[in-house]
């Protein structure tokens, strides 16, 4: 006798695929913004630009990233809000260091203190990438150097950039930049740089504010560039 025995279902196994995860959230992007400083001979340049948005939405074309302390300048690219923050910040640490010391702060010294400020925060960073320039109040040779949003110093003898335009000042720079450039080439140098990166991100441009630096005075200019 032939008995049939019901077919019993097959038991598959579920196998879960998860998506891909996605990078971590960074938070200098949202808000855009370039900034380049250059060495020169016996002079040194420092230039932002001047948008202000939030990813494709342009709020305004009139918010300067570059804070000026004494002889030190400070170019802030990142969330607007730290921003202005950190730049309040430093004015009040400037400010204190010259009631203290009775002498302006030097490029250097101003570098080591926006480390060691950055640093302290290390746990809840501000969201900033600063640029330092400026000239030795006792050799008169130039100084730039960049940082991380926790404080690691990033010296440079040529340029130093920062912001959502990097890979494209990088490469204007590297092709433009020469050692020795007077204050007047070294303005058109540093604007021809910034003028044809920022062009080429979205995040970044509307014109932009440059100081050229040299130890008798300081020229601010504006640049004009595309409003698109």
């Amino acid at each position: 006798m032939l008995i049939t025995l019901p077919e019993l279902p097959l038991l598959h196994k579920s196998v879960h695929i998860s998506p891909p995860s996605s990078p971590p959230p960074n938070n200098l992007i949202p808000d855009g913004g370039a900034c380049v400083a250059m060495v020169g001979k016996d002079c040194v340049a420092i230039a932002c630009d001047l948008r202000l948005g939030l990813q494709a939405l342009t709020v305004s074309n009139n918010f300067p990233k570059i804070f000026q302390y004494g002889d030190v300048f400070l170019g802030l690219t990142g969330l607007a809000t730290d921003v202005t923050t950190v730049g309040d910040l430093f004015r009040y640490k400037s400010n204190m260091y010259r009631l203290r010391e009775e002498r302006n702060i030097a490029p250097r010294t101003f570098a080591n203190l926006v480390s060691s400020s950055l640093y302290e925060r290390r746990f809840g960073p501000y969201f900033v990438s600063p640029v330092v320039a400026g000239l030795d109040p006792k050799t008169g040779k130039p100084f730039i150097c960049g940082f991380d949003s926790i404080g690691c110093i990033d010296f440079a003898k040529d340029f130093i950039v920062s912001g959502t335009a990097s890979e494209q000042l990088f490469g204007m720079c590297e092709s433009l930049w020469e050692p020795d450039l007077g204050p007047d080439e070294l303005f058109e140098t540093i604007s021809q740089s910034l003028l044809n990166a920022v062009d080429r991100d979205a995040l970044s441009g509307w014109g932009a504010h440059v100081y050229i630096i040299e130890k008798d005075k300081v020229t601010k200019r504006l640049l004009k560039g595309r409003q698109d």
